[in-house]
């Protein structure tokens, strides 16, 4: 039997965490405030038969398909409604509940005041988000299942006036950073680590 690693419902894409997300993937672009689901199983291979079932059974839109070296990540999105159905035929499938997925554990939470000019130039070489700026305020995590990074950066722009510079949510770990005011910062961080249950900064 597959493990749920994770079951994650966003209940509406923010703008920034959206058009992130159109950055690199290679199905439907979501737009904003759609509804989206994302599952994260091991091994890998079996989220194609999850992907299958999904599709089949709901008017959905499919972002991301990967298969890595250990895991397999769905996202769809769409109409609230009929996120909910696919993402129950897919849990059915599984023969998990929503419960089953593993909870996340955040392995580092950190704020950085007043970055250095350097420090942005570096941090935005490898960025295809918006770009940090030196003076301004970072915040950083890390968190497993990786999945989950998307989740904690939807909460933080939902909850403060902050640019999503990088989230990255393949892969053994998540991570993600965001800058902006060091209030909005610590404002976002709160609700990054809120959403994940763990204690705000």
């Amino acid at each position: 039997m597959a493990e749920l690693r994770s079951f994650i419902f966003i209940d509406r894409l923010q703008p920034q965490t959206m058009s992130y997300l159109g950055s690199w993937i290679r199905g439907v672009l979501p737009r904003a405030n759609v509804s989206a689901q994302i599952i994260e199983v091991a091994p890998g291979l079996d989220i194609e038969g999850v992907t299958d079932v999904a599709l089949k059974n709901a008017e959905v839109q499919a972002g991301v398909l990967v298969v890595e070296r250990q895991f397999g990540y769905l996202e769809f999105h769409g109409e609230t409604g009929a996120v909910k159905a696919a993402a129950d035929a897919a849990l059915d499938a599984l023969d998990h509940t929503g419960a089953a997925a593993i909870a996340p554990t955040i392995l580092a939470s950190r704020i950085i005041t007043s970055v250095d000019h350097q420090h942005a130039f570096l941090i935005n070489r490898n960025k295809i988000g918006s770009m940090v700026l030196a003076g301004e305020s970072l915040y950083v995590l890390e968190v497993q299942p990786a999945s989950y990074a998307i989740l904690a950066t939807n909460d933080a722009e939902k909850a403060a006036d902050i640019k999503v510079v990088d989230f990255r949510m393949i892969g053994a770990t998540g991570r993600v950073y965001l800058s902006g005011t060091e209030a909005d910062v610590r404002q976002a961080a709160a609700a990054a680590q809120e959403v994940l249950g763990g204690r705000a900064l």
